[in-house]
């Protein structure tokens, strides 16, 4: 068939990400001799130089990684909610959901913890040799896309009233990032510098009395010391003292108030990331591996239990009927179950979720000719589900369907009308409101090193920039509710349950494929259908045709209430790309869907790498939308 790109192939190593500096950057890492994890790190940290709109340092990121002859680990890079805050004191504020931007929707920042700890178990390199490429781009310049200064402007009035620090930056002589134009953040460049002349210092003082007992033993133990001291510095040292007083700063986010945030320095020092075993599920000799229910990663595991043995022919009518259902059922029990705060062990809730038992009740639930307008979660365990009252009025088609969007606020997704209450991207709306989006990577190395990131959070336009700093805090507590006893009630010390969720895939056992996309809630059902694609159809040069699979005709829905402020939901809307079969359009309205054609290439962001383990071929595909996206590798 024909695709926008080929799938790239090769022995050496593939790298793909949604901004083509970010995976030349990688590439440049491996073939100076560093593995998956090394190129990984230096990717992310150019992600949050190029893409400023979609991610930044103090945002999360979760991981995946498979090393080579290793077990599949989730590293999370989702920090928890302050000790400050908890739903009394929001609630005291007069608030009924967390702002969309501002200091108050602030988690500890998770992203650079979890790449410097993915640095320092799997990686090789210094940490001046991963953080150059980000400083040079930040020091010296980078050509802008389009959207960096497009979402400037439309927070443009913020900026210069209420926001001058990120004025400062991103409206240098008032004017925004110009595509064509060399754009530069040499606060961001200056932290860096400092962190790793602080972090070698610090390292070789802790490091000479080894060295003068155990020769020979400084070099490698250098590495890890400088970026154990990174870490503290970041948690105690000028970073920490940084964000700390930028959460204390009286902020106007989208309540219309301006707030002070709950983030103190014994919140920073007390986080760290941390590894887990991934949740997964077996679906025809492949086995998805997913972050847990703090995340969305389940949802896709549950789409795929919930399908029945025989599928409809793939791209029929019928085939996107029952992915829209099942995805409906999914994001309903992501709803009422998933969380860092439910009574339930996590362990126990995924068993239930994606039991053979549990999910052909559920499939039941599916009409054949009939789309369901209904938020409808299940009961795993016998147990009633647990809904917040927001999500009930939302589904009953009040809240916040009535309210209006704030500048900043929400993840996109999209590109949807200014009126709907699930917010939108990637065109920025029509009432000059904006949101954040996410960013992701993929990596293989010639070792058969493997990893998957989604970065996300830390955006320009979701908290003021840190002056001292160059980036912004994160706004991660929106998707969490103000109402106790519920699995993601705010919880000080607990993750709010989070949309991020990169996957990777094993066939008999083995890894073989690295993938996700930005996204919001989207990503699972664009990641689904990405992986329908690359199962179900034929094979490209003897390998996986992702190229293929990425350019599909790609489609969503919004019938479950979005995570993002104001937390609106669509019932029985279904948006498609323009390329699809009109007949098949038609037969969805017929069937009771709600369909709106988009346009012809506005359906997700995916990458993709791969490994065949039978010949040691690498590949990787990258998506056409947005026009920034790249798989490199040879």
């Amino acid at each position: 068939m024909f695709t926008t790109r080929p799938t790239l192939q090769g022995t050496f190593g593939m790298v793909s990400s949604t901004h083509w500096l970010a995976s030349q950057s990688a590439m440049a890492v491996l073939e100076d001799g560093g593995n998956a994890y090394d190129a990984a790190v230096a990717a992310g940290f150019v992600l949050h130089v190029v893409e400023p709109h979609l991610n930044g340092p103090a945002g999360e990121v979760p991981i995946i990684l498979a090393p080579a002859g290793g077990e599949v680990r989730v590293l999370c890079g989702q920090g928890v909610a302050p000790a400050g805050a908890t739903v009394a004191h929001y609630r005291g504020l007069g608030l009924d959901l967390v702002p969309g931007t501002g200091p108050l929707a602030a988690a500890v920042p998770g992203a650079f913890d979890a790449w410097m700890l993915l640095l320092r178990d799997h990686g090789t390199k210094s940490l001046a040799d991963v953080l150059r490429y980000a400083i040079g781009y930040a020091e010296d310049g980078h050509a802008p896309v389009e959207r960096v200064g497009e979402t400037v402007e439309t927070v443009r009035e913020l900026f210069e009233s209420e926001w001058t620090s990120s004025a400062e930056v991103y409206l240098p002589g008032g004017q925004p990032p110009r595509p064509g134009e060399l754009f530069r953040n040499p606060a961001l460049a200056a932290t860096w510098r400092r962190l790793i002349a602080e972090a070698a210092q610090e390292s070789r003082a802790a490091e000479e009395p080894r060295a003068a007992q155990e020769p020979g033993t400084a070099a490698g133990g250098t590495r890890v010391a400088e970026i154990e001291a990174a870490r503290r510095i970041w948690r105690a040292g000028f970073i920490a003292e940084a964000l700390v007083r930028q959460a204390g700063r009286p902020t106007t986010d989208t309540s219309g108030e301006r707030h002070s945030g709950t983030l103190t320095a014994a919140d920073l020092a007390a986080w760290s990331a941390a590894y887990e075993a991934p949740a997964t599920y077996d679906w025809r000799g492949w086995t998805l591996c997913k972050a847990g229910p703090w995340s969305q990663g389940p949802v896709l595991l549950q789409q795929l239990a919930l399908l029945p043995p025989e599928l409809p022919r793939y791209g029929s009518a019928e085939y996107v009927h029952l992915l829209i259902e099942g995805c409906k059922l999914a994001m309903a029990d992501r709803e009422a179950w998933y969380g860092d705060a439910g009574e339930v062990p996590p362990a126990q809730l995924l068993s239930e979720l994606l039991s053979q038992e549990y999910n052909a009740g559920r499939r039941a639930l599916v009409a054949e000719k009939e789309a369901s307008h209904e938020l409808r979660p299940g009961s795993p365990g016998g147990r009633p589900p647990l809904l917040s009252g927001h999500a009930c009025a939302v589904a009953a088609g009040e809240g916040a369907s009535g309210r209006p969007q704030a500048p900043g606020a929400g993840e996109p997704t999209v590109a949807k009308r200014p009126t709907s209450p699930v917010p939108g991207e990637p065109d920025v709306s029509a009432d000059g409101g904006t949101r954040g989006d996410t960013c992701h990577l993929d990596i293989v190395d010639r070792w058969g090193n493997m990893v998957a990131a989604t970065p996300s959070g830390g955006w320009l336009q979701s908290n003021p920039v840190v002056p001292e700093l160059g980036f912004p805090l994160g706004t991660r507590l929106q998707m969490a509710w103000l109402e106790e006893g519920l699995p993601n009630s705010l919880t000080p010390g607990r993750r709010p349950r989070t949309t991020l969720t990169p996957s990777l895939a094993l066939r008999d056992g083995v890894p073989v494929m690295a993938f996700g996309t930005p996204g919001g809630d989207q990503q699972d059902q664009w990641q689904l259908h990405f992986f329908l694609a690359v199962a179900l159809r034929a094979e490209v040069r003897g390998g996986l045709d992702l190229q293929g699979a990425i350019d599909a005709p790609n489609w969503h829905n919004d019938s479950f209430p979005g995570s993002f402020f104001p937390r609106g939901m669509r019932p029985g809307s279904v948006i498609v790309e323009s390329r699809t079969d009109p007949e098949i359009v038609e037969e969805l309205r017929r069937r009771g869907h709600d369909v709106h054609v988009g346009d012809a290439w506005s359906e997700g962001r995916l990458c993709a790498v791969a490994r065949d383990p039978r010949t040691g071929v690498l590949s990787a595909a990258a998506n056409p939308r947005g026009m920034q996206g790249y798989a490199v590798g040879r």
